[in-house]
């Protein structure tokens, strides 16, 4: 388990050390807080539902950054796959030195995506690889002067999260116990509006959790986001690179037996 960690630790540093390196990009760091609910209920013994929340602030959590509102409907094609259907709405707003929008203002989008999640158990390491396509509309302004979208901008985006979880008092994760977790999430994107971006970002988080029973656990960490913008500033590619707290509340229920 050490070794896991030090591994996805080592990869890291040497990701980091070469984007410190890249002298002609601009750098933007800000102190992020993320608080996230995630809820799956099932109706039917295949089917289930999904309902998820981030709160996503900026600047030691005192301005917004995003707000992300996703629901969406699960299949279990396998014991060990589950296939995931969603929407999502999500606002950006102005944030950091560099803005995401060019005009610095807040912008809305609408997303579409499809999720496959595949399990698989190590030892005492229980793994998780998803898989995911995103249709995105975002709000496009035409000038600094514009209160509302002008239009709406279409992108597409792969990503891919490997998450790995370990029990610390057992060789399975039961009923008030802790766990440790460990995630990184590539960003790619493509299509014709892809602009500077096909890397769009990467997210790495360290967690410990604790679960309380079969539907509620909580978990918090450490959460390093680096995100390159779809514009250029005097010919230089932007960077962000977000680091703070990240606190996730996780419920499963079966709606026919109850909470």
């Amino acid at each position: 388990m050490i070794r896991i960690f030090f591994f996805i630790f080592l990869l890291i540093t040497c990701f980091s050390s070469l984007t410190h390196a890249q002298n002609t990009r601009l750098r933007d760091n800000n102190t992020i807080g993320w608080y996230t609910y995630t809820g799956t209920f099932r109706v039917q013994p295949k089917w289930s539902l999904h309902t998820e929340y981030q709160w996503r602030r900026e600047d030691f959590g005192t301005t917004w950054q995003q707000s992300l509102l996703r629901v969406g409907v699960n299949y279990q094609l396998h014991p060990n796959v589950l296939l995931h259907l969603g929407y999502g709405w999500i606002e950006t707003f102005n944030y950091g030195d560099y803005p995401i929008n060019g005009f610095g203002k807040q912008f809305p989008e609408h997303r579409i995506y499809q999720q496959v999640n595949v399990t698989q158990k190590t030892g005492r390491v229980d793994w998780l690889h998803r898989y995911r396509l995103e249709q995105r509309w975002n709000g496009r302004f035409n000038s600094a002067d514009s209160d509302n979208p002008d239009g709406w901008t279409y992108l597409n985006r792969l990503r891919y999260m490997v998450r790995l979880q370990v029990p610390l008092q057992g060789p399975t994760l039961d009923d008030k116990e802790f766990y440790l977790a460990a995630y990184d999430e590539i960003f790619i994107g493509f299509g014709k509006n892809v602009a500077q971006n096909v890397f769009d970002q990467n997210r790495v988080s360290f967690l410990a959790g604790y679960r309380l029973n079969k539907n509620l656990k909580i978990e918090a960490g450490y959460l390093q986001q680096l995100v390159q913008l779809s514009r250029r500033i005097n010919d230089r590619n932007v960077f962000q690179y977000n680091n703070g707290l990240i606190v996730n509340l996780v419920l499963n229920a079966d709606l026919k037996k109850g909470l």
